[in-house]
């Protein structure tokens, strides 16, 4: 336990604010350099885990929220899925959908992430995502975390249970849309070693090949449609783990995996549709509009939490341009389909040559929502914000990012993923029992 916050944590006592522990406590209840190791003997590779690119990758501190704001993060996630299967949102956020977009594959999408800063006001929703990256990842971390208030202080679940959880979504997803379970599948990105996060899917193909269904990983480019199939230099491919940030599948390496997808000769997810249903920040408006939800049938319980959780944004047009860059700073500037926060600006950092670039593109405003603040064992102060990763069946982990800078990153000290921690008790159905143990 750290000296530093010896009066914070030391009576292990369930009464201190999450915000107070978050700022007081410097204790280390994750060892990342053992975490990393643990991944290498699971992975028995190290499948790309470089100690140097990824010495960022985990944050040793956890990140504590209390059970109302994960209650409360629980509920605008149910409420999104049931805008989602509106028939009048579908109709109103596809008018700025790419065409492949309207194809149905009969399947929700898998798991999303959902981003919140934690207010004093409430969680806030800044962005959801319909290919999030390191469940997985955050997954393997959960029961490495050393609690330093083990009998006040949980985790939401376990490594097993999100491992199984996250995988099952997936493969649920492939037989919503084949009809069957998948026989052979594929984690498609572009230049897969080379993406940050290859480490994890690694991890999503041993765990898809312990449930029985053989997988690769390769770039796009690596399919081929013959007609009836899509294939691989192994074989047929009838389900793929998609980690495009192509979301349209307009791209040139794409035109095979279109096809097939199009065709329903393939399972796709997550897939085109669920993008424009759920991902491109122009529904941000949309669902931040109550009467509007209200109007598709949600309870005003559901119309209220969801309405009220999203910062108010707006779409950048030529008659707003100017009125927008007068109050930027009041703004966070982001584009409609942008992802990994590229091309996403702070107001109060933006110049009016960046201003301009973007003039043509598809942006949104979004009022700006400070993240939260967690210290650092050294005493540095770390923005932080959750990520809720979820399906229709509900949430299956809640994780933390620690960073510096105008957005999430993997490269500050002593940031990174982090676990989340939670008062233990019976109010929220997905926090599991644990044996106190202290670290």
């Amino acid at each position: 336990m750290s000296t530093r916050c010896r009066n914070a944590c030391a009576d292990d006592d369930a009464t201190l604010a999450a915000a107070s522990l978050n700022r007081q406590c410097g204790c280390s209840v994750v060892a990342p350099a053992q975490l990393h190791a643990r991944i290498v003997h699971v992975l028995q590779d190290t499948a790309g885990l470089d100690p140097t690119r990824h010495a960022h990758l985990f944050a040793p501190q956890a990140l504590f929220v209390d059970r109302d704001s994960l209650a409360t993060m629980e509920h605008i996630t149910r409420a999104l899925f049931a805008v989602s299967h509106a028939p009048a949102y579908a109709e109103r956020v596809l008018a700025w959908a790419p065409p492949i977009a309207r194809h149905d594959p009969r399947s929700p999408g898998g798991v999303i992430g959902l981003d919140f800063h934690l207010t004093e006001r409430g969680p806030r929703l800044i962005e959801i995502n319909t290919n999030p990256g390191g469940l997985l990842l955050n997954a393997f971390a959960l029961d490495a975390v050393e609690s330093c208030m083990p009998h006040a202080w949980t985790t939401t679940t376990s490594t097993d249970a999100a491992v199984a959880a996250g995988t099952r979504a997936w493969l649920d997803e492939a037989k919503a849309q084949l009809g069957y379970a998948p026989s052979r599948m594929a984690i498609v990105d572009e230049d897969p070693p080379a993406q940050f996060l290859y480490p994890e899917f690694h991890l999503y193909r041993q765990a898809f090949e312990q449930h029985g269904v053989p997988c690769t990983i390769h770039a796009p480019a690596a399919l081929s449609w013959d007609g009836h199939a899509l294939r691989d230099a192994g074989g047929v491919v009838d389900f793929v783990y998609n980690r495009l940030t192509d979301f349209a599948l307009d791209a040139a390496g794409s035109a095979a995996l279109a096809t097939a997808y199009r065709q329903g000769a393939v399972a796709l997810s997550p897939h085109p549709r669920a993008h424009a249903l759920l991902a491109d920040k122009r529904n941000m408006a949309v669902l931040g509009n109550r009467d509007f939800l209200l109007s598709l049938g949600l309870t005003p319980g559901d119309a209220t939490v969801l309405a009220g959780s999203i910062p108010p944004t707006v779409q950048v047009t030529a008659d707003n341009r100017e009125a927008l860059w007068a109050d930027r700073a009041q703004y966070f500037f982001k584009p409609a389909n942008g992802y990994g926060s590229r091309g996403s600006y702070r107001g109060d950092k933006l110049t009016r040559r960046v201003w301009e670039t973007i003039a043509g593109a598809d942006y949104v405003a979004q009022a700006f929502e400070p993240p939260g603040v967690r210290i650092s064992a050294s005493g540095i102060p770390l923005k932080t914000d959750v990520r809720c990763y979820a399906t229709e069946r509900g949430v299956i982990l809640f994780a933390a990012r620690l960073y510096q800078g105008q957005t999430t990153n993997m490269r500050t000290p002593q940031g990174g993923f982090a676990a989340v921690l939670t008062t233990r008790g019976e109010a929220s159905g997905m926090l599991r029992k644990r044996s106190p143990s202290h670290s």
